[in-house]
């Protein structure tokens, strides 16, 4: 499964994993779904991201030419972390240096395998690589901030024949140390790839990772949600979309109430009764 590579740099110091074959639970990383890494607009986004909360910084930016990576994009991630983890479970060696056959990532994000859907997943990869991020998060008493893109580096492999391969990726230390830990990863279920929206999508993600299980749930004060999203919309549309979100009962396998409370409104969320396990 795992094989040297003979490429320069970075990749030749890195045993090459080749992606399993088959379905597998799709698992999502938990610094990434409770922090605002990501732009949650179609459109292009170039405006700097930037959250603190105590000890916690984050610093997102993008080039002009791609933007800033989406949430859409995340699921490249999120199909990196299911493969690391399946592997590790299985007892195989991984690695940052990652090859796959396009067709792989579309198909277990739920995505089409047309010309315009191996576009979108090149543009995808381009704002992944391109995007820098400088965060304190799991940096230690040193508070010291960790910079790196979601992807070092990526490239397209072709056949002897000159008819294409697939391609290869290298992650970051600082994602893939954060996958290899058990204590940092959940799995998720696999409607999310069918959410469409920018909003729902994040919240499905904020609602996984801090509702989880428990039986009483979770709740958070809209404009701390509103911060916690980095999101460029105005605080009262952010509201009205979590207000929509919360009477479509949009997530999968979570049941939502806006309630006002203490003068704030709060967005209130547990798992549904008899919802499948992630």
């Amino acid at each position: 499964m795992v094989r040297r590579d003979p490429a320069s740099s970075e990749r030749e110091q890195l045993a090459l994993f080749r992606a399993l074959p088959g379905d597998m639970r799709p698992r999502d990383a938990q610094d990434l779904m409770a922090y605002p890494f990501f732009s949650l607009a179609k459109t292009r986004r170039t405006r700097p991201i930037a959250f603190e909360a105590g000890a916690v910084r984050i610093q997102v930016e993008g080039v002009p030419e791609h933007g800033i990576a989406t949430i859409w994009d995340a699921d490249v991630l999120i199909w990196a972390a299911s493969q690391i983890v399946a592997a590790r479970d299985q007892g195989l060696p991984t690695s940052r240096l990652m090859a796959v056959a396009p067709r792989e990532i579309l198909t277990f994000t739920g995505r089409g395998t047309a010309q315009d859907d191996y576009r979108r997943l090149r543009a995808a990869l381009d704002r992944l690589q391109s995007t820098t991020v400088a965060t304190t998060l799991r940096q230690g008493a040193s508070k010291r901030q960790h910079r790196f893109s979601w992807i070092n580096e990526w490239k397209e492999t072709v056949r002897p024949d000159g008819r294409a391969a697939g391609l290869e990726l290298i992650l970051p230390d600082w994602f893939y140390g954060g996958v290899l830990s058990d204590a940092l990863v959940l799995g998720i279920d696999p409607r999310y790839f069918q959410l469409t929206g920018g909003i729902e999508r994040w919240l499905y993600r904020l609602v996984r990772k801090h509702g989880g299980r428990q039986r009483a749930g979770w709740r958070f004060e809209l404009r701390h949600l509103y911060a916690k999203s980095g999101s460029l919309a105005r605080y009262s549309d952010f509201a009205l979309d979590v207000r929509r979100l919360a009477l479509r009962q949009a997530l999968p396998g979570y049941q939502l109430r806006v309630a006002r409370t203490g003068g704030g409104e709060w967005l209130q969320f547990h798992r549904q009764p008899g919802a499948p396990p992630c």
